[in-house]
């Protein structure tokens, strides 16, 4: 006779890890699932969905056997499951692995819960002692939700936590069991966590909250500190970042986004906003690498296309919102990047989304970059893919995540890096990369965003600038840049670039760029391909200026493109930099958070064929005396 209880699983344990599976899958909070929680209709749970969350329950459980897809309550799937290990108990199938993750103490649990709503991540998924970036994937911007939903499960009010060494979950309950001792008193033994001192903490400030005063009155805060910031009025976070952009904008340190009043060259006049005159600056924040945007051809082009075809299309590329022009620009992208074929996105960032989510799904694996795009990164999460990173252009590094990746998993997996890193200014290590994946039989995608036109003989991006053509499976690239338009592209086999524009939701449910834009995207590559000497002109003025900042004693990093970041790493003293660079009529962007990590704050410099040599010379001089004024190089 068999066992009952072994053939009816205990519902209170089942309940609670398909609760857990959901909430990881959907960001809901585990008390808002309930056993008559209807998937469609109160959770908003699409088919799409469910697939992911029936395929995560089985995966959670170890069942033998695929779940049904009938289920339309969490009570439903709860008996589903119990069902389901009834009968592999009966067959003999054997029990689910047991995992250290959350078995601890309440706050080894409560960041644990925190990281499972934050990642997607199953608990069973989720060991104490595996590295954050490497093994689990949590940037920096993850990891700032996931401690301040632990901090909030805690009620935590000490200081905030010192993260710098926190590398994994169990570092990370560490750190904030030290926080206060009434946290640290629920823990096993104060011995084990280091046995802090007992004196009562600092009231920890709530991120958005007024900052402290210095000897100066100096606003330590950054744009992190409103991410996280919770309350029941959802708008309250946009009053609290309100206050300090103003306060940012009065010193005159904040100023994005001031619009343009002419064409985009070597130099341009803009609305200076903060001193409310228009004012013409010499421009080095300007993505225009070859002038494009500027040549007469181009500008022409997409004049005659528009009065032929209208303003836009109106549809998607499905729907109507297919021209010409649109098969054109494709062909002579493909033929351009010298593969078989090409699709066109409306953007390079949705290029990114729609390639990565439909080619990777939540039991693929996707292995990044730390410094990769944005866009990179959204696309990640979008997929719901197991996201490994490895730590910049660091290939030994890459290869351990491989390697441990094709010991765990059946899935495909993805490796994706920008070409030339957007702000770093250096390149991706590609042979590496390539190699690495065909010994550990991973597909590779290229972001050439800003190689396109400025890496390799013929501009065509970093495949050509390594000799690599053919051996990089996708090269993704923006329109918006070298190119002069708007959009994006993929380029790789007939049959892959065919599966994209079905299962891209970017590019299916989108409509694309107007027949005009096309045109003149069209029209630059003939001027790219007719006028090799403007590549050329690239990179002597590149070499000249690169040459001058480095005599000068800037750190450059490893910058090997038409971007040169002039790296400071204080967030204060580099918009105090910026501010000293723009008084004297030089336009650049002053990178602060999330642009980059705290503590990595640069200006980045973007080069073009279009600056003359004076420009150059006048470009280096600002940059010296501002640098001296701010304290970033010493006075002589």
């Amino acid at each position: 006779m068999t066992n009952p209880v072994s053939t009816h699983p205990d519902t209170a344990r089942v309940h609670d890890g398909v609760v857990e599976v959901i909430a990881a899958r959907t960001l809901y909070d585990v008390g808002h699932l309930r056993p008559e929680s209807h998937f469609e209709a109160d959770l908003g749970i699409d088919s799409v969905i469910m697939e992911s969350v029936l395929l995560s329950v089985r995966e959670h459980f170890a069942l033998s056997a695929e779940l049904p897809a009938g289920p339309a309550t969490i009570g439903e799937l709860v008996d589903a499951v119990r069902a389901a290990l009834a009968a592999d108990a009966e067959s003999g199938a054997p029990a689910p692995a047991a995992t250290d993750a959350g078995a601890a103490d309440p706050v080894t649990e409560a960041v644990v819960a925190a990281a499972m709503r934050q990642t997607q991540y199953q608990r069973h998924q989720l060991a104490l002692d595996a590295d954050l970036e490497g093994e689990l994937g949590v940037d920096s911007v993850v990891l700032t939700s996931v401690v301040a939903e632990a901090t909030e499960r805690l009620g935590l009010t000490g200081p905030a936590p010192d993260l710098a060494g926190a590398t994994t979950l169990r570092a990370l309950a560490d750190a904030l069991r030290a926080c206060a001792p009434a946290v640290r008193n629920t823990a096993p033994s104060a011995e084990a966590t280091g046995g802090a001192g007992t004196d009562t903490p600092e009231p920890r400030r709530a991120p958005g909250s007024a900052p402290g005063t210095g000897p100066d009155d100096w606003d330590h805060r950054s744009m992190k500190d409103f991410t996280e910031q919770r309350d029941p009025d959802l708008f309250a976070k946009t009053r609290s970042f309100a206050g300090y952009l103003r306060s940012r904008e009065k010193d005159r340190l904040y100023w994005y986004g001031m619009p343009l009043h002419s064409k985009c060259g070597n130099r341009a006049v803009i609305f200076d906003e903060l001193e409310g005159r228009k004012r013409e600056f010499l421009m080095f924040a300007s993505n225009n690498y070859l002038g494009l945007a500027n040549h007469p051809g181009v500008i022409e082009a997409v004049v005659d296309a528009t009065r032929t075809y209208g303003a836009t299309h109106t549809g998607s590329r499905f729907i109507g919102g297919t021209n010409m022009l649109h098969k054109e620009l494709e062909r002579r992208l493909a033929a351009f990047k010298q593969r078989p074929a090409c699709i066109v996105y409306p953007g390079g960032y949705s290029a990114n989304l729609g390639a990565i989510s439909a080619l990777v799904k939540s039991y693929d694996t996707l292995v990044v970059d730390r410094l990769n795009h944005m866009s990179i990164v959204d696309g990640a999460r979008l997929s719901g893919a197991v996201r490994k990173i490895y730590r910049h252009n660091d290939m030994a590094d890459l290869e351990r995540i491989l390697s441990r990746s094709a010991e765990q998993g059946t899935g495909g997996r993805l490796i994706v890096a920008d070409g030339v890193f957007s702000m770093h200014g250096d390149v991706c290590d590609l042979p590496e990369i390539v190699r690495l994946a065909k010994e550990y039989d991973a597909r590779v995608m290229i972001d050439d965003a800003h190689s396109t036109g400025v890496l390799g003989v013929r501009g065509s991006g970093t495949a050509e600038h390594f000799g690599l053509k053919g051996e990089v499976d996708l090269e993704l690239g923006t329109m918006s840049k070298t190119l002069a338009g708007m959009g994006g592209f993929v380029v790789g086999e007939e049959e892959v670039v065919e599966y994209l524009r079905y299962y891209s939701n970017s590019y299916v449910f989108a409509a694309n760029i107007p027949a005009g834009v096309a045109a003149g995207l069209i029209a630059a590559i003939d001027v790219i391909e007719a006028e090799p000497e403007r590549l050329k002109r690239l990179w002597t003025n590149i070499g000249t200026l690169r040459g001058r900042l480095l005599e000068a004693g800037f750190d450059l990093e490893h910058s090997e493109s038409a971007i040169l970041p002039i790296v400071i790493g204080d967030e204060r003293r580099a918009m105090e930099m910026g501010r000293a660079v723009r008084a004297r009529g030089l336009f650049c962007q002053t990178v602060v958070y999330p642009g980059v990590p705290l503590g990595d704050a640069r200006l980045r410099v973007s080069v073009t064929c279009e600056h003359t040599p004076q420009d150059l010379d006048l470009a280096a001089e600002i940059f010296v005396d501002a640098a001296r004024e701010t304290g970033v190089l010493p006075t002589p």
